[in-house]
């Protein structure tokens, strides 16, 4: 049986690869020159390489701060997916209460409603209501209750064998003990795929902590390399070089994340936990 089918296939795969890298590659080289070079030819130019631009954009800007913003507001927005999701997604999936199918109906139809038409509502209520401008409260109220994350959880409760809950009942566990022992140990990769996909939402969201935070030191990276840009960049020895070296910063604990746990997306045990 002839090779060539397979040999075209992983060629092409490696040619896509190469492909989708390659912004990655030409944004991390470009972050690094010391000359600005924007032809795709500069990309392939290492012979002045130089972290001056990194040095020269933390001169201007708190970049260690605004990523302990970006983090704690990152790390707000998924601890209130994860525990909102899995027991929402939990109840909508395993509990039977009247209303059920209309609340997930519901669940639903908030996806399909562009977060811009609620900026002026959300605003109001947050900043003017709730006083909580320039605050890390303040940025992740809005995205604490991600309804792709409770769908996701829900389709995943649904796909576990209905036997493991009649013998937990069985054996007098309460609902909580059941999602707890039960349930969460086989949803592990939707735990991950929510936190994943959920991660880069928030990390570079730049609207809406543009709109809470007025003040420089609350600001998360993404709002303060867009001020940077905007009002700074300009007056640095190469200011293509330091925004992309602002732009590898922010892109690196993505990237870094998805790297370490990529592979934990393809693959679930269900059927471990039943026996016979």
């Amino acid at each position: 049986m002839s090779r060539w089918p397979t040999v075209v296939r992983y060629v092409l795969l490696f040619a896509g690869a190469l492909l989708f890298l390659f912004p990655f590659y030409y944004m991390l080289i470009g972050s690094l020159q010391a000359s600005p070079d924007t032809s795709v030819k500069g990309a392939f130019d290492l012979s002045d390489l130089t972290f001056q631009n990194y040095a020269d954009i933390n001169s201007r800007v708190d970049l260690v701060g605004s990523l302990v913003n970006s983090g704690i507001f990152t790390g707000g927005v998924l601890l209130g997916t994860v525990v909102f999701g899995v027991l929402a997604g939990y109840a909508l999936a395993r509990l039977r209460f009247r209303g059920r199918g209309t609340l997930f109906a519901l669940v639903l139809l908030v996806q399909v409603i562009p977060f811009q038409l609620l900026l002026i509502p959300l605003y109001v209520l947050i900043v003017r209501g709730y006083g909580l401008a320039d605050s890390y409260l303040g940025m992740i109220l809005p995205f604490a209750i991600n309804t792709t994350a409770v769908f996701v959880f829900r389709q995943f409760f649904l796909q576990l064998p209905d036997d493991l809950f009649a013998a937990a009942r069985l054996d007098g566990a309460s609902e909580v003990r059941i999602l707890w022992s039960v349930a969460l140990p086989l949803v592990r990769p939707a735990l991950l795929t929510a936190v994943l996909l959920t991660f880069i939402g928030p990390w570079n969201e730049f609207l809406w902590p543009f709109l809470v935070t007025k003040q420089a030191d609350m600001q998360p990276l993404a709002v303060t390399l867009a001020s940077y840009i905007s009002n700074v960049s300009s007056r640095a020895a190469n200011p293509f070089g330091a925004i992309l070296a602002g732009a590898c910063v922010l892109a690196a604990p993505a990237v870094a994340l998805f790297i370490a746990f990529q592979r934990h997306f393809v693959s679930t045990d269900l059927g471990s936990g039943v026996k016979g």
